[in-house]
Formats: C-alpha cells, sequence, structure tokens
C-alpha cells in the first residue's frame, strides 16, 4: 500500500512486475508468445536495446556472426548497402558502411538488474540466491505440484501464506533457520514495507530490489503472476499471488542473513556506498546499438528480397478447376506447407485453403471421462459454448507399472518384482524398436473418432457452469459463413470438403503443448474440424446461407480429419455419413493423401540426421513414425523452427513457389471482401499467433540461456507446471535448444493481396493489432492484386518497394535437394 508520506506503492510496483515478468502458462496450455511483449509498446529497435541495458538479455545475434553470415553472402552487400542508405543517408553510407564491416566494439556490458541486491553478497559476503532459492523453490513446486507428488501438499485448501503459517505453528520442525524469522513471520508486521525497511531502509530503492529479488528467478515468479490472474489454468487449483511470494522471500532472506551475520546486522541503507543506476532510468541509443539494428535488417531483407522477387517472377494462372476432385480446408501452420504442395502436386484438380485451425470453433471440450474442461480455441477468446463427448467407445489404455500403489511399500514392491521386470524388457525392446505405449502424448487422443459430440444447442436451458450446451442453428449459421467468407470458399463446391485440423506426437517431450495447434489453446483440431463440418452439413444452416446468397449444393459434404505432423498420419471423421458416391471418392482420395504425407515425411526428414533421405518414401516415413514415440529423442519434430512469412492471399498467390516450410498460408479472396471485413478478423488472430510464434523462436534463439529453456538433456518436470534443471533451478520460460537450432532469427514477414488504402484502414481499426506493424515487431508487404506493385508499411504509410534481385532459379524436382541439403534452401520457382 502508499500512505500520504510514502514514496513507495506496493500496488504500482507488483503491477510492473507482472508486466516485465515472463507470462509463460504452465505446461498444458504451453503457447507461444511474444517472449518481450512488456516492451512492445517501443518500436522493435528500441525495445531491445532497452531490455538488454535493463535486463542483460541477448536479443539479437553477435556482431561477428552477422559479420561471418556476410562473408558467406548469407547477407547480400546490396541489400546491406540499401539498409544503410535508409537509416544514415547517402552521404554517411561509406562511413556507416567501415563502421558496420570492420570497426571493433566492446559488446561486453552490465545490466542493470541484480546490481542493487547483489551488494549483500559483495559487503557482506552473503549470498541470498544460494542461502534462499533452493529452499523457496522446493516449496513452490510442492505447493502447486499437479500430481508428480506421491504426497498432497500438507495444506492444500488455503492461501500459500496461510498455508505455511499453519505448516509453521503445528510442525516440529521449521523452514527458518532462525528462531527471529519464525517469530516475525507467526506474530510480526508481514507487509511489505516493514519487511523491506528492515532489509532496504530506502523507500526510493524498494522497487528496484524487489525487480532484483523476483527476476533472480523469472521463471518461478512469472509463473506465479500467471496463476494469480488465471488460477483456471491449474486443474487443481491454489491460491497464490506475487506478493505472498514475495512476503515468503523476503522473510527468509531476513532469516539468511539472520543466520549468516547474526542479528546485529542493519539495513542497506546505512552501508551502501554506491546507489546504482535506476532500474527504469533513460536508456541512450549507441553506434554499437545502430550498428546491430542495421545488420539485423540487412540479414531479414536479405531473405524478404528474396521472396518478394519470386512473388515478381512467378506466373499466377488462376485456372478455373472445372470439376474439383476434392478441395480441403488446413490450419494456417506452416507444417501444413508442404502438405498442401504435395496434395495439389499429386491432384492437379484438387483445390487446398488455409484458415486458424479451431475454423471458428469458439469453444470449450469436455471428454466423456474428463473431469475439466479443455480451451479449443486462441488463448484471447473468451468461449460461450460446451462441446462434451458422449458414447465413447475407445476406452483409454493404461500401462499398468504406471499407477500409485507403485510407490506404496508393500505393493510397490510387489509390482517391481513381477511387472516391474516386464516393464524393463519393453523398454530395452523400445531402445531398438519404438512403439506408441498409452504414456505417449498422441494427437489422437485428443477425441474418440467413434463418440459422437454435443454440437448443436437442442434447448437453451441446456447449460453447465455459465456454457451454453452445444450451438443454435443460427450460431451455427454465422460460424460457417465467416468461415467460408474468410478463405473466399463461397462457389465451386467439390463434392466433398475436408476440414483437417492437426496435432501432433510425442513421448518424453514436456513440451508437447508447443507441437499442437496454437489456434486450439496448444490442443489439437480434431474436435473443431468435426464440428465444422457437422454443421456445414446441417440442412437449416444452409438454408440460412443460401438466404444469404452464399449456396452449397446438396451433392456436397464436409468431413472433419486430423493430420497428426510428427507422425505425418491422418485419420478422418464421420466416414460413414458419406453418401455411397462420394464415399467412392473419398476412399480414392484417401490414397492422394496418404501418398502426399509419405511425400511429406521425406521432405521432413533432410533436418534429420538419424535418417537418410534417399531411402525409400516407405522407409523414411517408418523412420519417422519411429523418432516420433522415441524415449530417446529430444527432436520428434522441428515444429515451427525456419518460420518467416505469413502469406494472406489466394493460393495462386503462392502456388508456384518453393518456401521450403516456412510460411503460415492464409487464404483470402479480396474480392469476396472489398471493405476489408474478414481481413480485419484474420489479422486481428494472426498477428499475436503467427508474430507470437515468431518471436518465441526469435528471442528462444538469440538467447537461449536467458529467453529460451536451454537444452532438454538436464530438464526436471516440476509439478507437471514447467521445466528446471536439476531439481533446485528456476523453470525455464521459452523454447528448448532442440527446438530452435535450425532457425534463423527473422522477424514474421506479411504479405496481404489487397488494396494498401484497405489494408491500412483494416489495421488502424484495431490499437492491438497496429502495435505489431507501427512498431515493427512484424514487417508487412502489400500486393496490389490488379497491378502486382509491391507496397512496404514504414512509419505508418505504405511505399512502393522494388526487389533489388530480378533472378530466382526455376525446379522442376525438389527431391534431389532434400536428399543432400540439410540447410534452409532458397526460395525456388516450380515449373
Amino acid at each position: 500500500m502508499k500512505t500520504h508520506d510514502s514514496t513507495f506503492d506496493e500496488h504500482h510496483v507488483l503491477h510492473e512486475l507482472k508486466h516485465y515478468l515472463p507470462a509463460q502458462a504452465p505446461l498444458k496450455d504451453f503457447v507461444h508468445h511474444n517472449t518481450l511483449h512488456s516492451f512492445q509498446d517501443l518500436r522493435f529497435d528500441k525495445a531491445l536495446h532497452k531490455a538488454s541495458e535493463l535486463f542483460g538479455y541477448k536479443t539479437l545475434l553477435l556482431l561477428n556472426e552477422y559479420r561471418s553470415f556476410f562473408a558467406s553472402q548469407r547477407i547480400r552487400k546490396d541489400v546491406l548497402q540499401r539498409i544503410i542508405i535508409q537509416h544514415k543517408g547517402v552521404e554517411l553510407a561509406a562511413e556507416w558502411s567501415q563502421k558496420v564491416l570492420a570497426k571493433p566494439y566492446k559488446t561486453a556490458f552490465q545490466p542493470r538488474i541484480g546490481s542493487l541486491r547483489a551488494s549483500w553478497k559483495k559487503e557482506h559476503h552473503v549470498d541470498l540466491d544460494s542461502l534462499v532459492h533452493p529452499l523457496l523453490f522446493r516449496i513452490l513446486c510442492s505447493y502447486l505440484d499437479q500430481g508428480i507428488s506421491i504426497w498432497n501438499f500438507p495444506v492444500r485448501d488455503k492461501d500459500f501464506l496461510s498455508s505455511m503459517r499453519e505448516m509453521e505453528e503445528t510442525s516440529f520442525t521449521s523452514v527458518f533457520r532462525t528462531k527471529a524469522a519464525k517469530d516475525l513471520f507467526l506474530h510480526g508486521d508481514c507487509n511489505l514495507n516493514a519487511l523491506l525497511d528492515k532489509l532496504v531502509g530506502d523507500e526510493s530503492l524498494y522497487e528496484q530490489y524487489l525487480f532484483d529479488q523476483q527476476f533472480a528467478h523469472s521463471g518461478w515468479s512469472g509463473m506465479v503472476a500467471v496463476i494469480e490472474d488465471l488460477p483456471q489454468t491449474l486443474l487443481d487449483t491454489r491460491k497464490i499471488s506475487l506478493h505472498d511470494l514475495i512476503v515468503f522471500e523476503l522473510l527468509l532472506e531476513i532469516d539468511a542473513i539472520n543466520y549468516q551475520l547474526g542479528n546485529e546486522w542493519t539495513p542497506m541503507r546505512s552501508w551502501l556506498t554506491h546507489t546504482p543506476v535506476p532500474l527504469f532510468a533513460d536508456v541512450p541509443d549507441t553506434e554499437l546499438s545502430d550498428v546491430m539494428t542495421i545488420w539485423q535488417e540487412a540479414f531479414e531483407w536479405s531473405y524478404y528480397d528474396q521472396v518478394m522477387a519470386g512473388l515478381e517472377l512467378e506466373e499466377r494462372n488462376e485456372v478455373r478447376i472445372p470439376t474439383k476432385t476434392f478441395q480441403a480446408m488446413f490450419c494456417i501452420d506452416d507444417r501444413e506447407c508442404s502438405f498442401r504442395r504435395y496434395l495439389e502436386d499429386l491432384d492437379h484438380s484438387c483445390e487446398t485453403f488455409g484458415t486458424p485451425g479451431f475454423f471458428g470453433v469458439d469453444c470449450f471440450f469436455q471428454p466423456e471421462e474428463g473431469k475439466y474442461y479443455t480451451k479449443i480455441c486462441p488463448v484471447p477468446l473468451s468461449p460461450k459454448h460446451l462441446i462434451k463427448e458422449i458414447d465413447s467407445r475407445n476406452k483409454r489404455q493404461r500401462d499398468m507399472h504406471f499407477n500409485k500403489h507403485a510407490h506404496s511399500f508393500h505393493s510397490g514392491w510387489l509390482i517391481s518384482q513381477t511387472l516391474g521386470f516386464w516393464a524393463a524388457l519393453r523398454l530395452f525392446a523400445n531402445i531398438f524398436k519404438p512403439t506408441m505405449t498409452p504414456a505417449a502424448a498422441s494427437s489422437f487422443k485428443h477425441m474418440d473418432h467413434l463418440s459422437k459430440l454435443t454440437i448443436e444447442n437442442e434447448h437453451p436451458e441446456d447449460m453447465e457452469n455459465g456454457l451454453q450446451i452445444g450451438y443454435s442453428v443460427d450460431e451455427m449459421a454465422v460460424r460457417v459463413e465467416g468461415l467460408l467468407k474468410s478463405i473466399g470458399l463461397v462457389e465451386d463446391f467439390a463434392s466433398i470438403v475436408y476440414v483437417v485440423g492437426h496435432g501432433a506426437s510425442s513421448v518424453n517431450n514436456p513440451h508437447y503443448a508447443a507441437y499442437d495447434c496454437g489456434a486450439c489453446s496448444g490442443r489439437a483440431g480434431s474436435v473443431n474440424a468435426r464440428a465444422i463440418s457437422y454443421m456445414a452439413n446441417h440442412a437449416k444452416v444452409r438454408a440460412i446461407l443460401k438466404a444469404k446468397g452464399l449456396t452449397i449444393p446438396d451433392t456436397t459434404q464436409f468431413i472433419g480429419a486430423l493430420h497428426d505432423t510428427t507422425r505425418d498420419e491422418i485419420a478422418f471423421f464421420d466416414e460413414a455419413s458419406l453418401t455411397p458416391a462420394n464415399l467412392e471418392k473419398h476412399n480414392q482420395n484417401k490414397r492422394t493423401f496418404e501418398t502426399a504425407l509419405d511425400y511429406n515425411a521425406k521432405e521432413r526428414s533432410r533436418r534429420f540426421e538419424s535418417i537418410d533421405s534417399r531411402a525409400s518414401l516407405k522407409r523414411i516415413h517408418e523412420r519417422v513414425r519411429e523418432r516420433s514415440v522415441s524415449l530417446f529423442e529430444p527432436r520428434p519434430e522441428l515444429n515451427h523452427a525456419t518460420n518467416a512469412l505469413t502469406i494472406v492471399g489466394r493460393r495462386s498467390l503462392t502456388k508456384g513457389l518453393f518456401l521450403d516450410r516456412r510460411s503460415f498460408l492464409n487464404s483470402y479472396d479480396y474480392r469476396v471482401d472489398p471493405d476489408g471485413k474478414y481481413l480485419f478478423n484474420i489479422l486481428k488472430a494472426a498477428a499475436p499467433v503467427c508474430g507470437g510464434i515468431n518471436l518465441e523462436y526469435f528471442f528462444s534463439r538469440v538467447d537461449n540461456q536467458q529467453l529460451g529453456a536451454g537444452t532438454k538433456l538436464p530438464h526436471n518436470v516440476m509439478g507437471l507446471i514447467g521445466v528446471a534443471n536439476g531439481m533446485d533451478g528456476d523453470l525455464r520460460p521459452g523454447l528448448p535448444s532442440q527446438m530452435i537450432e535450425v532457425h534463423d532469427p527473422v522477424r514474421m514477414f506479411f504479405i496481404i493481396e489487397q488494396f494498401p488504402d484497405v489494408v491500412l484502414d483494416v489495421i488502424k481499426q484495431s490499437s492491438a493489432t497496429y502495435e505489431w506493424f507501427i512498431n515493427e515487431w512484424v514487417h508487412l508487404v502489400v500486393v496490389n492484386p490488379e497491378t502486382q506493385k509491391f507496397f512496404v508499411f514504414k512509419e505508418g504509410a505504405f511505399t512502393p518497394y522494388e526487389p533489388i534481385i530480378h533472378h530466382v532459379d526455376t525446379i522442376k524436382d525438389i527431391a534431389p535437394l532434400l536428399e543432400t541439403h540439410q540447410e534452409d534452401l532458397p526460395v525456388y520457382l516450380l515449373s
């Protein structure tokens, strides 16, 4: 709190701490986001410089890395010169070229964070981190535990501080080393002002001290802040707040100092000889920061310019297919890019589309035997509907030796002497022949494909916990219309329209949710695919759409499916609902899908050291499936690694380009949306989703130790909420090195096929969306659909852009390159 004569505003400081701390949710809800979200109100280059100065983050590649990229021509000389001129002008171009290319700079520096609290160690040799953190982390992990621990936390039904007080009052032992600290906790004044007065003594330093303290373990602090604001993110909820964590840690620090120095020590105010630079004092620009900004933009535009040259040189023939074999909607996910390419290559009469993988179905889902609701739409949305699974025919499989009885004295001994040997034999066999087990995380387990779903709301009073069970006919019609018009599918329907969600399978992988669909809050998109297919097939829905001018032929049927991106397998739902004629066509189409998945597995395999990409398609695909369930495989798939593009437009815009699985593809037809109504909804989702994915990979790549999770190998799962190195480490937000090691840190490049004035009006309608573009956290280029000219968005306006290069190689067969190259491939024209 803040009194009339106090300079310390407790509520303000707690708010600022939450703003700057990592915002990663527990593992089950792991969804990609901008790691430096707290700086997003600043322009990208200024934000990165400030974050680096304040918190010591490495926010860009090393200077020597950029210069080595230039030497190897990964950064082009002509692009670098253009960027230097844009930043410094023609007159200073030669001078700045010398600085960029050759001038030595001192790159080591001391960040502001941590300098104040470190005075205890410097002046009194009291290492608060080593004395406090091991105990604090174990207590937090035990209190928040979601099922790893054999024994429950002794007092679980109270808030964190009340639970700890009750334990202190009723236990024979104490978490405190000294009686004075225990008495202070149980009987003293434990508000933040009083505790900080005892430790620091100077109110002007309280905020900086708390930032030093909490950023010494930003992973745990960020997790507590997330749980405080979103308690439902834990299945077994706990009452904890950042305030309570700070109070308890301050008490532990007082206890540690008492233990080391006795009771005669004084607060920092009495002996601090040097006051550090205030944490949030202005951060001036430097010559080095300008040099690094120039290098980063040159690195990015060396790739962007190649993409735009490909778009300029590509022959776009929007041939109308008279009779389509099938149409298929996929998630915009970059992992579907190559799958769609192979389908179109194998069947020239098919048509594919991309849209966010929740397919407009914003709801919670409850499996038949599930106790909790699962959110299966984008994180920012607040669903008002619930879809429940009923009449499930498949019982969940279990491993007999994975049960609570294995931990008790008698039954544990019996199980180890019987099932234990069997488990050991299975583990040994799994080394040489990995197979799917009940313990594996599989996208196909998210929903029983033979079950029924409560998609349609039969009675308005069918509610559960404030959620409407299913959708009314009118609500279904709104979602189907929005989906079809947003992707431009309003006529020429095929007899079968596939709606393909995606998910992933892996074993021994704590970050499994990051491999599933981000648009489904880190879940598989199977329920969404089935639900929107049911809605689109509904006779009353079609009648409403027909009255609005959107006619779906009676012969057209929508069918849901799920693509497992790790195993490259697909499952189709509700096949029995197909008419005999469509069922026959579907069986033919399935063979096309299966062949496309074989080719897709081969393209992915070029990144995997353990697979020979020159083997047969079937052998490669089998090896891909095996590695997806291998206990010893830290890279079941590379997920969004190498993502760099988000393309919003007709398929003809990029169908003739090889983009190396680096692009999110969102279908959009400017002719259906002249005023940008549907484009607004697309960008409202695509900017934070695609931009968030891109920036989490970006920052995990440039600083994998602070902004990423480091290597997976020493990770321990802590309470099923996060990972840490060893048993006493801080939680590691961000992505492990195995997910980002092949990623190039370039910002997301949005390419939109629409008129510049329409796009400008659209992005300005939402301040949250506009912030992504005006502050350059993502780049934006518009392709005029009539003139095919490019316009780059910069400083609030669109300006014409001409690619520097005017030649892109043409390739007929990509297979030889896949068999001989592991690195990123350039853009090619497909003949």
